[in-house]
C-alpha cells in the first residue's frame, strides 16, 4: 500500500520540539507543493495543530521518500537531533492510525472535538493547492466520516471536549472560581471561540481581542466584549486570567512588556498556542501561574471510557474496511478492464463468422453484435467481482494475473 506518514506529537515531543515543525497555512501550503514535486509521489497532505504535525503521502511505489530529511531541511533543524521523536507509519498501520486520530481517541484529551475539524481544513487546503491525489482524497474523507459516525453514536464524543475545557475542570479542582473574574482571551481563530465561549460557560467576564483592521467583520462568541489586540497590555492589568490562542509566529505577551505593567495580584496565564505566545519565562514571577497545552492531560481510562472506546473501535473499523475494499479494487480495476476487454475481442472474433451467415439486414447485425459486446462485459464483470467477494484476496490476485496472461 503506498501510502506513508511521518509526525512529531504530544507522546514524545514537548511544546517547544512541536513548534521547531509546526506549519502555519502558508508555509504548509508551499511545503506540500515542494514534497509534491518529488519523483514518485502522487499526492501530499499536511497535518499542523498545537498537539502534533503530520505530513502524509501517496506514492507510485511502496518506496517511502525520506520525509524526515526534507522536513529537517525545510525548518533548518538538525537531523540527529530529533530523529528519536519521529514517528513513522505506513500501509494498514498508518490508515489505521488517521482514523482513530480523526475521532479524537489519539488526542490529549480523549474525544476532543477540534481534531475532526482540523483533519478536514488539512484535505481542503491540500486541495486549494492541488497537492492531494485520489488515494489521499477517499482516504481522508472516509476518515472524516467514520469520525463523524463516532461522535454522532458515542457518547463520551457529545461532550465539549477540548483542552480548554478539560484547564476549565482542572482550575475548578484547585479551587478557582470564574464566576465574576475577568477573562481575557488573545486571538479570535476558532481555539479563541471555543475558549471564550468556555470561560462565559463557566461564568467569567469575557473580553476577546481582535485585530485592528479586522474589528468591523470578525465575529466573537454572544455576551463577550472585545477590544483591539494592541490594547491587550493595558486590560491585562484588570484581569485575573488570560488564554492566548494564536496562529502568530510571534509572542503575544513577553516577559519585558508583563514587567512594565508591575502587577502585584494573582494572574494566570493559559498559552494553547505551538509555537508559543506567551514568553515562557514569565512563569519565574511571583503571583503568576503559567500553563501550556501539555499542561492538561487525561490519563485515567475508566471503565466507561473502555466500553464507549471499544463502541468507537467497532464503528472506525466498519469505515477502515470500506477503504480497504476501495482501495484494493482501485488497484485491480485497471487490470480487470483490460482483461474484460480482452474477453470481449475474443467472443466477437469468433462470433463474426456466424453473424455474417444470417440472414440480417447489415444494420441488424451490427445492433446484434452490439448487444452480444454488452452481455459478454456483463457476464465477465459478474465473474471478476463475485470471485472478489468469494476468494482470499491472495487467490484472487492469482486468478488475476492468470487471465492476464490470457486476455491482459
Amino acid at each position: 500500500m503506498g501510502i506513508s506518514m511521518i509526525g512529531v506529537d504530544f507522546n514524545k515531543a514537548s511544546v517547544d520540539v512541536r513548534s521547531l515543525f509546526s506549519f502555519t497555512k502558508k508555509s504548509a501550503a508551499s511545503m506540500m507543493q515542494k514534497i509534491k514535486t518529488e519523483e514518485g509521489i502522487l499526492g501530499c497532505i499536511i497535518l499542523s495543530t498545537c498537539n502534533r504535525m503530520e505530513v502524509w503521502v501517496s506514492t507510485k511505489e511502496e518506496k517511502v521518500p525520506d520525509l524526515y530529511m526534507q522536513l529537517c531541511k525545510e525548518k533548518n533543524i538538525k537531523s540527529e537531533n530529533y530523529k528519536n521523536m519521529i514517528v513513522k507509519r505506513e500501509g494498514e498501520e498508518a490508515v489505521k492510525h488517521l482514523f482513530y486520530l480523526t475521532s479524537g481517541l489519539k488526542s490529549q484529551i480523549l474525544a476532543e472535538d477540534q481534531i475532526l475539524t482540523q483533519v478536514k481544513e488539512a484535505l481542503s487546503l491540500a486541495r486549494e493547492v492541488y497537492c492531494t491525489d485520489n488515494v489521499l482524497e477517499v482516504l481522508f474523507r472516509t476518515a472524516v466520516t467514520g469520525a463523524k459516525k463516532v461522535k454522532t453514536e458515542v457518547a463520551f464524543s457529545r461532550e465539549n471536549a477540548s483542552v480548554i475545557y478539560q484547564a476549565i475542570h482542572e482550575l475548578l479542582e484547585k479551587g478557582f472560581v470564574f464566576q465574576g473574574k475577568t477573562c481575557m482571551v488573545i486571538g479570535n481563530g476558532n481555539m479563541g471561540k471555543v475558549t471564550a465561549l468556555a470561560l462565559k460557560e463557566a461564568g467569567a467576564d469575557v473580553t476577546v481581542t481582535v485585530r485592528q483592521y479586522k474589528s468591523g467583520v470578525v465575529e466573537i462568541p454572544e455576551g463577550c466584549k472585545r477590544i483591539n489586540y494592541g490594547n491587550r497590555m493595558e486590560f491585562l492589568s484588570k484581569c485575573d486570567l488570560v488564554v492566548s490562542a494564536t496562529a502568530s509566529p510571534n509572542r503575544t505577551i513577553t516577559k519585558e512588556e508583563f514587567i512594565k505593567k508591575k502587577r502585584k495580584t494573582p494572574l494566570i496565564l493559559i498559552d494553547l498556542a505551538v509555537p508559543r505566545d506567551i514568553d515562557p519565562q514569565i512563569k519565574e514571577l511571583e503571583q503568576v501561574e503559567l500553563y501550556d497545552i501539555d499542561s492538561f492531560k487525561v490519563n485515567k481510562i475508566t471503565p466507561d471510557m473502555k466500553k464507549n472506546l471499544d463502541k468507537a473501535g467497532t464503528i472506525i473499523e466498519k469505515y477502515r474496511n470500506e477503504f480497504y475494499d476501495w482501495y484494493s479494487g482501485r488497484k485491480v480495476a485497471s487490470q480487470i478492464q483490460h482483461i474484460k476487454s480482452g474477453v470481449m475481442e475474443d467472443v466477437e472474433a469468433r462470433i463474426q463468422k456466424p453473424i455474417q451467415k444470417l440472414s440480417l439486414e447489415e444494420q441488424e447485425k451490427i445492433e446484434l453484435l452490439n448487444n452480444i459486446n454488452a452481455a459478454t462485459e456483463k457476464v465477465a464483470s459478474k465473474i471478476m467481482f463475485e470471485l472478489k467477494d468469494i476468494l482470499k484476496e491472495e487467490t484472487f490476485m492469482e486468478c488475476i494475473e492468470g487471465l492476464k496472461k490470457i486476455y491482459g
